[in-house]
């Protein structure tokens, strides 16, 4: 999801609500300590020089139980944060501190913001000799020179 798309699904909500990947719920007297923008260059394992934009949200939860942050207030930030970030565009990363601090995608569904576990990849597969996938087959769309198996036929 953008910021673009964040701030159009705001315009509707009444609340916040974040979903853990899950299931469970962020205590709804989070905190958005943070709008940025991050920048990440770096080099693939096939010697491919890269740049990655997103957009990132810090999620923090305090012992300031009665803190709502209404959707409006979100719009707020992230219009700020905007006029000095060029972020509308980029995808939203969101950073919320459990054990250690974690990082996710975010999509919505159900009126509430989920959060999305994210995964490494190797982006030059072609040139450090990653096989390719094994690609998933229907066996029954598998066909034979002979469609009948019969006893002594050699198939089985």
């Amino acid at each position: 999801m953008t910021i673009a798309e964040l701030k159009n699904k705001l315009k509707d909500m009444d609340a916040l609500v974040l979903e853990l990947p899950s299931g469970e719920i962020v205590p709804l007297h989070f905190h958005i300590t943070e709008v940025g923008m991050a920048t990440r260059n770096f080099i693939d394992c096939g010697g491919t020089m890269r740049t990655e934009m997103k957009a990132t949200l810090q999620v923090w939860e305090a012992n300031d139980f009665e803190h709502r942050l209404s959707p409006a207030k979100l719009s707020g930030i992230i219009s700020q944060s905007e006029s000095i970030f060029p972020i509308s565009t980029l995808e939203v990363e969101v950073e919320y501190q459990r054990e250690t601090i974690n990082t996710f995608g975010l999509d919505f569904d159900s009126g509430r913001f989920r959060l999305l576990n994210l995964q490494t990849d190797c982006l030059a597969k072609d040139k450090c000799g990653v096989p390719p996938g094994k690609q998933k087959v229907k066996l029954s769309n598998l066909t034979s020179e002979r469609s009948v198996c019969t006893p002594g036929g050699g198939c089985c």
